[in-house]
């Protein structure tokens, strides 16, 4: 999408293999960990970059407290590179699911949960890590994303999900598949690329960026298992209290709207991606 919207791209993966797929789609690539600071600034240096958009996970094996610590460490080095390299902006890639306790979908103004317990505190104070990391860019665009589904995520057909559903206990999956009233927001990665291209263009601060149609897991953990062809579990009875969606007024207002308007028809669409 951003050789096709005219932008001159590098690609970075601590991996061979990664950095041969991004040269597959046309694009430079440079092989870095951003958890090695002298590399990684070395190589920002050499291709002095006017932008830095920041989408780093280390979830293939279901491991929060490695992502965690990327967001720490990773989103720390990265900064400092990109500053050194002379570049004045950022578009990094956040969470929606970080936000405090509350009813309604959360906005923008909401406070991130920070006093959580345990796990979740964890994620969240490498959410707040990373955010005001990236904050110390000229302008950093914070992308709180919904639960990304669609090719190559843990929602797509074979996914880490599916195994979940068919109570796989072996199943390297971070998330929660509960039909219960805890509320989930979701985004199409295809959706989440195009807003990070757009982001290119907007002004500084968190965004929520999820498709219209926050919704109970027992509205769709049924059709997310129909989707899968998985059998659904029976319903459950109350609700993780942090489980509430987001809002994505703001995005919206910037011009950017999913192509995948709701789940309802998006898990659906895995299949003919699959």
């Amino acid at each position: 999408m951003l050789l096709e919207a005219g932008h001159q791209v590098t690609g970075l993966s601590r991996s061979a293999t990664g950095a041969d797929r991004v040269r597959r789609q046309g694009a430079s690539a440079v092989q870095a960990d951003v958890l090695d600071r002298d590399g990684l600034l070395a190589a920002l240096r050499d291709t002095r970059p006017d932008a830095v958009i920041h989408q780093l996970t280390d979830l293939a094996d279901a491991d929060g407290a490695a992502t965690d610590r990327l967001r720490r460490e990773g989103t720390r080095n990265l900064v400092a590179a990109a500053r050194a390299a002379g570049a004045t902006r950022i578009v990094a890639q956040s969470v929606g699911f970080a936000y405090e306790p509350g009813e309604k979908p959360a906005d923008e103004t909401t406070p991130l949960d920070v006093t959580a317990p345990a796990a979740r505190g964890a994620l969240v104070a490498g959410v707040q890590a990373l955010e005001s990391a990236a904050s110390e860019m000229n302008t950093a665009v914070l992308l709180r994303y919904g639960i990304l589904y669609g090719p190559g995520t843990w929602y797509a057909p074979g996914g880490a999900a599916t195994a979940a559903l068919a109570g796989d206990a072996n199943a390297r999956f971070i998330g929660y598949v509960v039909p219960d009233s805890s509320v989930t927001s979701f985004l199409h990665v295809a959706d989440a690329a195009r807003a990070a291209i757009a982001a290119l263009d907007w002004p500084a601060g968190p965004v929520n960026v999820a498709d219209d149609d926050p919704a109970e897991g027992r509205e769709w953990v049924p059709v997310l298992a129909e989707a899968l062809g998985v059998a659904p579990p029976k319903a459950a009875s109350g609700h993780v209290p942090w489980a509430r969606g987001v809002s994505n007024d703001l995005a919206r207002s910037r011009g950017w709207q999913p192509s995948y308007a709701t789940w309802r028809t998006g898990f659906a669409s895995q299949m003919a991606d699959a």
